[in-house]
């Protein structure tokens, strides 16, 4: 059994590390509030772009010809998958529901016999991939001293996944990366840049649409789609970052609570085991005066 001072001790330290996972919670609220404001305003240009390429797509009458970018090389052999995960952990499930995702997608890629390769960005996801994954890792990012993605973080990756694909290196591109719903919920993704894909777009009269285009089509698209590929990628980071704070914000208000139910029992503890050194030593003057 513990003594009085080892209780002490402990109480004092639990309590330290509440008050740490307090400040915490505090200041993943504040930066949620901003990270869940650019990820609202970002999320109707993404998908807007993301629309008008799939328009495109539909509308192409000779794929031979069309750009690879937009309508893919045609074969479904070899697998890109980009991991977008945080490089700081203390947010709980937030890095390991991704690469929970994406294990469960490398899994199907590889039993289908087909080739995987993946590039990591994020230290977290790096750490949990590589121990089963790690000789299909042919690239790893981290923007760990960057205290704010900005779209050129998502430039140099989606220039990364273009200067692959320019070399034939795969022939489908994946992202995996948390869509932010609110502070409890974070949705994992996965959603497939190359060649454009996306399940879910409901089938209005936008998609049928038929554009002209001026100047030449060949000279927007150039611009067009690799632009995509960076919004969708600089997107998953918005993504990202609100859901990181979010479940860093849940973690650390479980935590925090946590740590005031071990003090609570741990100052029960004490009480009971100085009330029964008290009574000890009562018991012994009772004794030894009795003995006089």
């Amino acid at each position: 059994m513990p003594s009085l001072d080892d209780l002490k001790k402990r109480i004092k330290s639990v309590k330290s590390t509440q008050k740490i996972t307090k400040a915490m919670k505090m200041v993943a609220a504040a930066k949620l509030r901003k990270a869940q404001e650019n990820a609202e305003k970002g999320r109707p240009y993404s998908q807007k772009m993301q629309n008008i390429i799939l328009n495109l797509t539909k509308s192409i009458n000779d794929p031979e010809n069309a750009p690879k970018l937009l309508v893919g090389t045609g074969k479904d052999k070899t697998y890109l998958c980009v991991v977008l995960t945080a490089d700081r952990g203390l947010c709980g499930g937030f890095n390991s529901n991704i690469c929970k995702l994406a294990k469960a997608e490398f899994k199907k890629i590889l039993s289908e016999g087909k080739d995987l390769k993946i590039i990591t960005v994020g230290t977290k996801g790096l750490d949990q991939i590589k121990r089963e994954y790690g000789k299909y890792i042919i690239n790893k990012f981290s923007f760990k001293n960057k205290k704010k993605i900005t779209f050129h973080e998502a430039e140099i990756i989606g220039n990364e996944i273009i200067s692959l694909f320019k070399k034939d290196e795969f022939d489908k591109c994946i992202l995996f990366f948390n869509n932010f719903k609110n502070v409890i919920t974070q949705i994992p993704q996965a959603q497939q840049i190359i060649p454009a894909e996306n399940k879910d777009l409901e089938k209005k009269e936008e998609n049928s649409i038929s554009y002209m285009f001026e100047p030449e089509e060949d000279e927007i698209l150039e611009d067009l789609l690799p632009k995509n590929i960076s919004t969708q990628v600089f997107k998953a980071f918005l993504e990202n970052a609100a859901s990181e704070q979010g479940s860093r914000m849940t973690a650390m208000d479980n935590a925090t609570r946590n740590a005031g139910d071990l003090v609570d029992k741990l100052t029960i503890n004490y009480n009971r085991s100085r009330q029964a050194s008290i009574t000890k030593e009562l018991i012994e003057i009772i004794s030894g005066a009795e003995s006089l």
